[in-house]
């Protein structure tokens, strides 16, 4: 499906606020061009209406007094009402004359020796005419003034109604925009939760972070910007040609020639800007990555001197983004303002030429009043074109972040399930496992162990040797590509990710904290956990010993990654939190390699505690938190080497006891 075809599904999800918006567009841009046709009944019917043929009349209701009789426009006598003699009033420049008898000539005005003349190529035909003093004029255009305060005040009514009616579609449109793109935002982030580990070990998070927040923003302008935009254009386009065709159909004609114009000149404004749009919407999310990891890495920038590299890498990516969008704003430029001017010179040449070669000539029955609408509709048939024009950079961008949205969207996830099962024994067997982060190059090799419930597993080996890979099949963060893994005889892929998680605890080398305080990070807002048991794991573990001296006790904030915290702090509030959720396999990954003595000695306690009654898994460097482990896996190029107690290993005097001896020589030594 494509881009256009998938964010048309996701308007069609708030529809109702979205036709209620087009169609108060629809009702404002209406009022809007009914304006010139205002213009041109003002013009035709009272300015220039003067020029009609008058009668005595003996009715004074819309009368003028002139020479001891009334006369009458011959378009205001009421049905039945009798016409007395036909008189006429003509204009030449701003000098009006008044003609007591019909007229039938036409032709150029002149007067001359109290003759009004008509001429008509050789032919001339003159009448005795009045000129008519400025109280006079005013006399004869007093009948008018109502009806032009009438239209007048309906021109202001409708401008009213206009913006009324814009104001609301802007709001409805707004608001449907922010609830699409609020949707968008919360399907993408709950689709990121049911990613794979794998998915992020190759994205940057800044990457991540640039589609949910700067895509979907540029893709809210779409909805607010671009589509009333088109919209408003597509509607207005569309009155102002039906209003041509009905002012002049032939001219009408002859402006439809924009419209191919205007769709030739769009698509190959688009073959361009998508290609720049690809490249800046690339290079804003590489931005946001190398951004995202300078501060996260900051302490090792400065403490290298590493800041002049980092900055010259960011200035790369900085150029080439400033690169693209100049291209991109010197296409908008050339594409924009140009074809606007382009498409208005021609139209006007068209225009002057039609009129210029005879439609206005003695024979015309093209009133001043449609000339004047006809320039006016024109005028403003180049204002939702340039509105089009305008928008195109924005739909590209909008596109263009759309596909980038949708390619994550589209990335292979599992729905996140809320079914439970009953708490398992922790009977964990690995049988023949083998598995590769990447195709063939395989980090764990034919891998079988047993770990009875309650038994405690140590995990040892050099850096690579496949300990954490271990832990990732059994929490599924990684499925392995042969072999199988069976928790109390059930294979593990049988069951959902969520549930088999749902009796796991693991503790790592450097905990993870959430902003919030001491208590939400333990009980991570499940409900299950109240605050008595939040208390109790923290007392279990020994935390309570070493949080005491903070001001608000566990409500004491925590904020990103806890680095107001020490490391020994942060390690018992993860260890707390482990205790808490009750697990019945538990991972314990270096839990005590980056913390002091003090703090060791409570850590090695709580461990104990959480052992208890639990499978457990201990990834070690340091070999005497595993001394008293049930079975010590010795791990060699993703491979058992060794396995047994730590009596047994250090009877066997292979791998593990060159390890324990140098571990303890070491010691000694210090």
């Amino acid at each position: 499906m494509s881009v256009g075809k998938r964010l048309y599904k996701y308007a069609l999800l708030f529809k109702k606020t979205i036709i209620i918006a087009l169609l108060m567009l629809t009702v404002s841009v209406s009022a809007e061009l009914v304006g010139p046709f205002i213009a041109k009944k003002m013009i035709d019917d009272h300015i220039l209406g003067i020029e009609q043929p008058w009668y005595g009349s003996e009715d004074t209701r819309d009368a003028v007094a002139y020479k001891n009789s009334f006369y009458k426009r011959g378009d205001y006598f009421t049905e039945g009402e009798s016409k007395g003699e036909e008189a006429h009033i003509y204009q030449i420049g701003l000098r009006f004359f008044f003609v007591d008898e019909p007229v039938t000539a036409e032709g150029e005005r002149s007067f001359e020796e109290g003759n009004l003349i008509f001429t008509n190529g050789e032919t001339q035909i003159s009448y005795p005419a009045e000129e008519l003093s400025g109280s006079q004029i005013m006399a004869f255009y007093q009948p008018e003034i109502p009806r032009i305060i009438q239209l007048v005040l309906l021109y202001f009514a409708l401008t009213v109604v206009a913006a009324i009616f814009h104001f609301g579609q802007d709001y409805q449109l707004q608001r449907s925009a922010n609830r699409i793109i609020q949707k968008m935002r919360t399907d993408i982030f709950g689709h990121i939760q049911r990613l794979p580990i794998q998915y992020f070990d190759n994205l940057p998070a800044g990457k991540v972070v640039a589609r949910i927040t700067n895509d979907t923003e540029a893709i809210r302008e779409l909805y607010v910007q671009v589509l009333s935009q088109f919209f408003y254009s597509g509607i207005y386009i569309a009155g102002i040609f039906v209003a041509l065709f009905i002012l002049d159909p032939q001219l009408a004609a002859i402006c439809l020639i924009l419209l191919p114009i205007l769709w030739i000149w769009m698509s190959l404004y688009r073959k361009y800007a998508s290609t720049y749009n690809h490249v800046v919407r690339s290079k804003v999310s590489e931005i946001n990555a190398s951004i995202n990891e300078s501060i996260q890495g900051m302490t090792i920038i400065q403490a290298f001197r590493r800041e002049k590299r980092t900055k010259e890498e960011f200035e790369e990516m900085n150029k080439t983004h400033f690169n693209y969008q100049n291209k991109l704003l010197s296409l908008n430029s050339l594409m924009s303002h140009n074809l606007v001017a382009i498409l208005r010179n021609l139209t006007f040449v068209a225009f002057i030429w039609y009129f210029g070669s005879g439609a206005i000539g003695a024979e015309s029955v093209v009133s001043v009043g449609v000339l004047y609408a006809f320039v006016d509709y024109i005028t403003r048939l180049f204002q939702p074109v340039t509105g089009i024009v305008n928008q195109l950079a924005n739909l590209e961008i909008a596109l263009v972040a759309g596909e980038r949205v949708f390619e994550l969207l589209d990335e292979n996830g599992e729905e996140v399930k809320d079914s439970r099962i009953k708490r398992y024994k922790g009977h964990v067997e690995f049988e023949n496992v083998s598995f590769a982060y990447k195709e063939e190059d395989y980090v764990l090799k034919n891998l079988s162990f047993e770990a009875k419930p309650g038994e405690t597993i140590g995990l040892v080996g050099h850096t690579g040797s496949g300990k954490s890979s271990i832990m990732n099949l059994l929490f599924r963060f990684y499925d392995c590509q042969k072999g199988e893994i069976r928790i109390d005889g059930k294979s593990i892929k049988e069951l959902p990710r969520q549930t088999i998680r749902d009796h796991m605890g693991i503790v790592l080398q450097d905990p993870y904290l959430f902003t919030g305080t001491i208590a939400s990070n333990v009980s991570l807002n499940d409900p299950r956990i109240s605050r008595d048991k939040i208390e109790q794991a923290l007392k279990a573990v020994g935390a309570d010993r070493v949080l005491k001296h903070l001001e608000q006790g566990i409500d004491e904030p925590v904020i990103e990654k806890g680095s107001t915290l020490s490391s020994g702090q942060r390690q018992l509030i993860s260890f707390a939190r482990a205790l808490a959720y009750n697990p019945s396999i538990l991972i314990l990954d270096e839990a005590t390699s980056s913390v002091d003595t003090e703090t060791e000695s409570i850590i090695q306690d709580a461990m104990e505690t959480l052992k208890s009654g639990r499978t457990t898994f201990i990834i070690a460097h340091r070999l005497s938190t595993i001394k008293n482990a049930d079975q010590i896996l010795v791990l060699d190029r993703g491979e058992i080497a060794e396995k047994g107690s730590h009596d047994e290993l250090m009877a066997l005097r292979g791998k593990y006891y060159q390890m324990y001896k140098l571990q303890q020589g070491n010691k000694q030594a210090g």
